[in-house]
């Protein structure tokens, strides 16, 4: 078994809690607005498998499993590729939000290899592909909700 990779980062963004919660665990929709997601099927009412391609030449298969959704904190269980978790703590902060965003995970699969040796290369991926998160999800937080769902639209 490969090390683990261990993520952390913090941001803020202009908007409330519930409302930033409300965006995160509409998984269905996250292709519309996180570029790296690029495809996700809902599997029941807590599992998901997700498809996630970032800049390397590869597509990880995830399998998500929601183990909480209430503020403040959304954490959901990976398999698949990657084994392990992510966790969003949501703190209010004035008008905004601060999220604290951790991510634990081990490589599994055909991936596993190259997990030792590209490590640095994995990791610049993964960084590529927050920052597509990131943009992504102030975009659609400056959306207004979408009325049949509450989600926000891109």
């Amino acid at each position: 078994m490969t090390r683990p990779y261990d993520f952390a980062e913090r941001w803020t963004v202009p908007a409330s809690p519930d409302r930033v919660r409300e965006v995160l665990i509409d998984l269905e929709h996250y292709p519309q607005w996180w570029p790296q997601v690029v495809a996700v099927a809902k599997l029941g009412e807590d599992d998901a498998v997700v498809l996630c391609r970032s800049v390397l030449p590869y597509t990880l298969e995830l399998r998500l499993h929601a183990i909480s959704r209430e503020l403040p904190t959304i954490e959901v269980g990976i398999g698949g590729h990657l084994e392990g978790y992510v966790r969003w703590t949501l703190t209010s902060y004035g008008e905004n939000t601060e999220l604290t965003w951790e991510q634990s995970v081990t490589v599994h699969g055909w991936l596993a290899p190259a997990a030792t040796l590209g490590r640095p290369f994995l990791r610049w991926n993964h960084a590529r592909m927050m920052a597509g998160g990131r943009a992504g999800l102030d975009r659609r937080l400056a959306a207004p909700p979408s009325p049949d769902t509450g989600a926000q639209r891109r």
